[in-house]
Formats: structure tokens, sequence, C-alpha cells
């Protein structure tokens, strides 16, 4: 099954990521991160200009951080999930495919 994709970023290190609206939806459900819903942009500006650090136990996982004042209740910054993965095309070469899991807000500091 082929998700779509909502939108994609590319980070920093020039790594393209992208979001499926069946991600998105799952962020933004009522039992888990439904303040995310005014945040999308935020969230884009997370990936593309984010601090990034790789999970010490799965190296294909990285947590994105960015700073906002504008965000719900006391949080401070917005933390994206990201997956880099790959896929191969029809020729089986390997191409990238690192996508955002979830997405939520936090007060750090």
């Amino acid at each position: 099954m082929i998700q779509s994709r909502r939108w994609n970023e590319r980070d920093r290190y020039d790594n393209d990521i992208y979001l499926t609206d069946e991600r998105w939806g799952h962020i933004t459900e009522p039992a888990n991160h439904p303040e995310m819903l005014a945040y999308e942009d935020e969230l884009r500006q997370t990936i593309r200009s984010g601090r990034r650090k790789q999970d010490a136990l799965n190296p294909q996982k990285y947590r994105y951080v960015k700073a906002f004042d504008n965000l719900a209740e006391f949080n401070t910054h917005i933390v994206a999930i990201v997956l880099f993965r790959f896929t191969e095309d029809e020729h089986g070469t390997p191409l990238p495919n690192n996508y955002i899991v979830t997405a939520y807000q936090k007060e750090i500091g």
C-alpha cells in the first residue's frame, strides 16, 4: 500500500524527509498530540533547521528538536522522530526513504 506524502522537506544535512497523511493523522489524534494541529509549519521548520541527534540504540532513528516561543501550554520545543530507511527502485538500486514517525511538543530547559 502506497501512502500519500503530505510534504517533503530537506534537512540541514541535505537529507530528504517526508511526512505522510497517515502519520499526520496519527500524530494529531485526540489520544496522541492534538495540539500539533496548529503547528504543522513549525514541524516543517524543525525538520529544515532543528538540531538532530542519533538514537543510541537504533542508529536509523533520529530526534530533531527546535525551540519556538509560541507553542501550546508551557512547551518550548517541537520534537520530531525520523526513521532513516531505504527502499529500492525498479533496478534494485537503494533509495533513501526517510520519514517522520511522530512529533510532539515538549518543555525543555
